[in-house]
């Protein structure tokens, strides 16, 4: 155990610290001649940046969310002779028309 600290005291390793002091202090280098870096550098992926969306995206979005919530609203609050009293299909053609409108919006840029 004594050798141990002994070894520690009278042996001690460089610390990162002592091996970044810089060698030749008139010169700017600050690494050593031929020295390769340690960590690989990646060269930066190029930005592809998209095209505006067609005019059409919004005008789908906006128009299925409008046609949707007025089949929604008309098949709860409306009765006629057409629509007849609520129904499921009703229901399921309107959520469906506002779920096209939700997916459109995410194209839209």
């Amino acid at each position: 155990m004594i050798a141990l600290l002994l070894s520690l005291i009278l042996f001690k390793p460089e610390t990162k610290l002592e091996a970044m002091v810089r060698q030749d202090t008139k010169s700017s280098r600050i690494t050593p001649k031929g020295t390769k870096p340690s960590v690989r550098s990646e060269a930066q992926p190029e930005v592809v940046t998209e095209e505006p969306a067609s005019i059409a995206v919004p005008i789908i979005m906006f128009g299925s969310f409008a046609i949707g919530a007025g089949i929604l609203l008309t098949n709860y609050l409306v009765e006629s002779e057409t629509l007849g009293t609520p129904s499921n299909w009703y229901l399921l053609i309107g959520l469906g028309l506002v779920l096209v409108g939700i997916v459109s919006s995410t194209r839209l840029r």
